[in-house]
């Protein structure tokens, strides 16, 4: 419910900055009325840059792949003694 609640005042408060820049007249209002659309534009592109960096950034966790080996080893295993064909 505290997520829920962050966004909605964050989203409150970029409406009201937008509303804002719409009834002041400090921005031309062609920009102003597009301002959302970039806003859209932006977070797009934040969300492939933060894509971007968690790919080239991903951790490396030998020992959690030791560990899955283990438990596929143990599982064809059980698998072979109920009978079933694991292929290996």
């Amino acid at each position: 419910m505290k997520h829920f609640l962050k966004l909605f005042v964050l989203l409150l408060a970029i409406f009201a900055v937008w509303i804002g820049l719409l009834e002041a007249s400090v921005v031309p209002q062609g920009y102003a009325l597009l301002l959302p659309v970039y806003m859209v534009v932006v977070l797009g592109c934040y969300g492939i840059l933060m894509v971007g960096v968690g790919l080239m950034f991903f951790p490396t966790c030998p020992h959690e792949a030791e560990l899955l080996q283990k438990d596929i080893v143990e599982a064809k295993e059980f698998l072979k003694k109920k009978g079933v064909d694991v292929g290996l």
